[in-house]
């Protein structure tokens, strides 16, 4: 891959582990010469990512509404910084930047970023691995639903395998590496079922 799309918060959260590792994924993105994509901001996750890939050599694209740039203030640091004029188009242009998602702890629009981006993944409009970067067993709980989904009926086992996760930057960037998108076809005829 040679761009990959973070979605994260634009806060720290309490926990000091949530900025380290955003800090970190950023240096590792940087040395394996992966662009980052990310909200543009330069608070919270967002500032903390982009941080490490530019400290470190790395190539940083921001997608920022205008109405957000001075609330989430806009990273002067980065490569490129695109404006656009709503939260769909930053998505839609992240999504055209990337070959690959992945999720860091967030809040709703976090959350909404990555079950949109599952959601396109699982309709096939796009065949790029979506994956959680499980901090500090920030989505357990999420593992949890998920699993729950497909045991009430409500998510197949191909689409619930459509979001990877793991706890470490490496194997999470390795999983992405080795992602093959399953059969649309098949997991749609499931769902009729």
């Amino acid at each position: 891959m040679k761009s990959i799309a973070v979605f994260c918060g634009s806060s720290e959260g309490y926990n000091e582990v949530y900025r380290e590792v955003a800090y970190q994924l950023g240096i590792a993105l940087a040395e394996k010469n992966i662009t980052l994509v990310f909200g543009g901001g330069k608070i919270g996750l967002m500032g903390a990512i982009a941080d490490g890939v530019m400290q470190h050599g790395g190539k940083a694209i921001g997608v920022i509404p205008e109405f957000l740039q001075t609330k989430e203030v806009a990273h002067e640091g980065v490569t490129e910084m695109i404006v656009v004029d709503t939260m769909h188009q930053r998505k839609l242009k992240m999504h055209e930047l990337s070959e690959g998602v992945i999720t860091l702890p967030g809040g709703w629009g976090t959350m909404e970023e990555m079950f949109e981006m599952l959601t396109w993944g699982q309709l096939g409009l796009h065949k790029k691995p979506v994956a959680l970067l499980n901090v500090n067993g920030y989505y357990d709980s999420l593992k949890v639903l998920a699993n729950n989904m497909v045991i009430e009926g409500f998510l197949n086992e191909d689409t619930n395998k459509l979001l990877l996760t793991s706890e470490s930057i490496d194997e999470l960037l390795t999983l992405m590496d080795e992602f093959t998108a399953p059969n649309v076809e098949s997991i749609l005829k499931q769902s009729d079922t």
